[in-house]
């Protein structure tokens, strides 16, 4: 972390105003929060800069109100939900910015904690407007970033406020940070990825990225079957992206030229319909798929063989599932694979990341999420920088 601030950098909180960019864009249902693994993943950071002395100031965003208030998009209603997972009283603050918020910081005690209001209320947020962060800064010392999942956008609270306030990486952001350094940045070889999902037009800009840096590139899912037609395989009625069979050999005359190897299927499950345990389910070479069947997960003997293939690894990287994993008994592959990775990561032979909504949703199935060396809750930011991509919020903490 050399190359960014942490907490450990701040030489006294006490008293001080932090600013601390959190994700509480939280899954709500009848108003009420349904998952509080962002609240969590930013307690650690809260805590410590009030049990410092602090007076702790949240920024998050929640929903896509478009610069204009919206009573159902408040973060008033998260206000209890954060107050459990702290385990400390929390303020609300209708405002981010003027006299009201300077307001509250005077009558806030050293250690005490308030939520700002939805920070997408006002226009200057995403317009990543120096004003509007001018506005905010004024009632802070200091700028913390603990939201990574947010870091991808250059918005007022992700990315201005770091060039107005001394500005920290939060101990979330600096545990994705350092994570995700092990796994791309300064990685032990041989390093592998694992790509699945439904789409190759989703991921392109990863799979053009990955190629020229990893040595093992697995695909799976939809995207496999991409890859398959592109070498001449029917894959019957399989979801499939024909108009893109021409990218796909760019990519893999890309990945020879590195010295990357990929990884398809040479044995699938198929069934003439998508249902869970079909009738019409079999085994079959990739070769044999019928016209009127779908190729829905990677059978036994390509699994087994990827499995062998991480075990001669010391890195991987996994964003996506190999099949239909929603659906039994299409989660097969994903489930056996990740498990083999899990093992891996445990005995000490391999750092795992993996991050990407349905990439967490499958490690959960497969109970293997505790297993991995890190798993990212964070879905556009992991992407962007699987990609490759700077992604500003983290580029702004740069010292």
């Amino acid at each position: 972390m050399s190359g960014f601030r942490t907490l450990d950098d701040i030489a006294d909180p006490a008293g001080k105003v932090a600013l601390v960019r959190v994700d509480l864009n939280l899954p709500m249902q009848d108003g009420q929060v349904t998952d509080r693994t962002r609240i969590s993943a930013s307690a650690p950071t809260i805590l410590e800069l009030a049990d410092a002395g602090a007076k702790v100031l949240l920024l998050a965003h929640f929903g896509r109100p478009k610069g204009a208030r919206s009573s159902t998009l408040s973060l008033s209603m998260v206000v209890d939900a954060v107050q459990d997972v702290l385990g400390r009283e929390v303020m609300f603050v209708p405002e981010v910015a003027g006299e009201v918020v300077a307001q509250t910081i005077g009558i806030l005690r050293n250690g005490d904690i308030a939520v700002l209001e939805n920070t997408r209320f006002w226009p200057g947020e995403e317009a990543n407007n120096a004003g509007f962060a001018h506005a905010i800064a004024a009632n802070g010392d200091l700028y913390v970033n603990d939201a990574f999942s947010a870091a991808h956008r250059a918005h007022a609270t992700t990315e201005a406020l770091a060039h107005i306030l001394p500005a920290y990486a939060g101990r979330s952001m600096q545990k994705e940070l350092l994570a995700l350094d092990r796994a791309l940045g300064t990685p032990e070889k041989p390093v592998a990825a694992v790509v699945g999902g439904a789409k190759v037009s989703s991921k392109l800009a990863v799979l053009e990225h990955l190629v020229g840096i990893v040595d093992h590139l697995v695909i799976g899912g939809g995207m496999a079957n991409t890859f398959l037609a592109a070498r001449g395989v029917d894959v019957g009625k399989s979801l499939c992206e024909h108009d893109l069979t021409g990218t796909v050999e760019q990519i893999m005359a890309a990945a020879e030229k590195s010295g990357c190897t990929v990884h398809l299927p040479y044995d699938v499950v198929v069934a003439k319909e998508f249902a869970p345990h079909p009738a019409s389910l079999r085994k079959c070479n990739v070769h044999e798929v019928a016209a009127d069947e779908m190729i829905l997960d990677l059978g036994p003997l390509a699994t087994e063989a990827l499995a062998d293939v991480l075990k001669t690894c010391r890195t991987l990287v996994w964003n996506g599932p190999l099949g239909a994993f929603e659906t039994a008994p299409f989660d097969t592959a994903t489930v056996a694979l990740a498990r083999i990775a899990a093992a891996l990561t445990k005995e000490g032979s391999l750092v795992s990341v993996a991050g990407g909504g349905d990439t967490v949703a499958a490690l959960n199935h497969a109970g293997v999420s505790q297993d991995f060396s890190y798993v990212s809750t964070a879905g556009g930011a992991f992407l962007e920088w699987m990609e490759g991509r700077e992604l500003p919020g983290v580029a702004a903490l740069a010292r």
